[in-house]
């Protein structure tokens, strides 16, 4: 077994993917403890599905999806945020109508250009081994960008997440700090979208949160174990779906669902016996 785990980093391509995968699963988890506490969890799937009608017009066009993909999400992101903000459409309410909204419009732009073609169904259900060496370059940078703004905002979005009302009396500018958010959220779905496809890059940013959440009790522990599970489990669906052929996305997802249901059931046993929640 051992040597079969070694052996599958001699092959150039597997090597790129967990160096993009590790870096994509790092900016979820982190930016995903924040979105679960906001209630935002969803925006990534409604990212995703606008992703998915952007990289669709790129294709006939001869573009590289990220170039594509990565403005449009943001300036969705925005949008999405001043529906939220305006309260005439409820934030789950505007996710679901992006989502079907973005979803029909790639399904028919397909329809009418390249048709259900290989790189559409790698974006659809993903294929993290199929990037090209300029998307993993890219994809590397932008990750990179990603958590340093995320270091460098972390206090002010640790007072946004947690009391957003407080935050802007204390002369926190609220709104910007959730624009940022909602910035490295989109990039990193786009960036994420080859790796888990359009249809689970939100169970990246959702699953590693919610299961820190079974045993921590503090932002910054929440964050850390979020950030921790989300490497180990992506590493851990990478080797399997290597040792046997399956998708590595759904893999990894699988592997997120165990963990979680395995600190479920730590949180509920120690409920029981030791008096306390976590």
């Amino acid at each position: 077994m051992m040597q079969t785990i070694l052996y599958m980093f001699t092959y150039p391509f597997i090597v790129r993917a967990f160096v993009v995968g590790i870096l994509v699963s790092l900016c979820a988890s982190l930016l995903g403890t924040s979105l679960v506490l906001k209630r935002y969890s969803m925006i990534g799937d409604g990212l995703s599905h606008v992703g998915f009608a952007a990289l669709t017009i790129a294709y006939p066009l001869g573009v590289s999806p990220l170039y594509v993909s990565i403005p449009i999400c943001v300036a969705t992101a925005f949008f999405l945020l001043q529906i939220e903000d305006s309260a005439k459409i409820k934030g789950d309410a505007a996710t679901a109508l992006m989502c079907s909204s973005a979803l029909a419009i790639g399904v028919m732009v397909i329809s009418l250009t390249t048709g259900m073609n290989t790189d559409v169904c790698n974006y659809m259900f993903g294929s993290i081994l199929a990037m090209s060496g300029m998307d993993v370059w890219i994809s590397v940078i932008l990750s990179i960008i990603v958590l340093l703004l995320y270091g460098m905002f972390y206090h002010r979005i640790f007072a946004v997440t947690f009391d957003e009302n407080f935050a802007k009396a204390t002369g926190i500018h609220t709104k910007r700090y959730n624009m940022i958010i909602a910035s490295l959220t989109a990039v990193t779905v786009v960036l994420g979208m080859r790796m888990m496809g359009t249809l689970l890059i939100s169970s990246l940013i959702v699953f590693p949160s919610i299961t820190a959440m079974r045993v921590c009790r503090t932002f910054q522990s929440t964050v850390l174990v979020s950030a921790v599970l989300s490497v180990l489990c992506f590493v851990a669906g990478m080797i399997f779906s290597y040792i046997y052929p399956v998708p590595t996305g759904a893999c990894i997802v699988i592997i997120n669902i165990l963990v979680f249901a395995v600190f479920s059931f730590w949180n509920m046993f120690a409920d029981r016996f030791y008096g306390r929640s976590g």
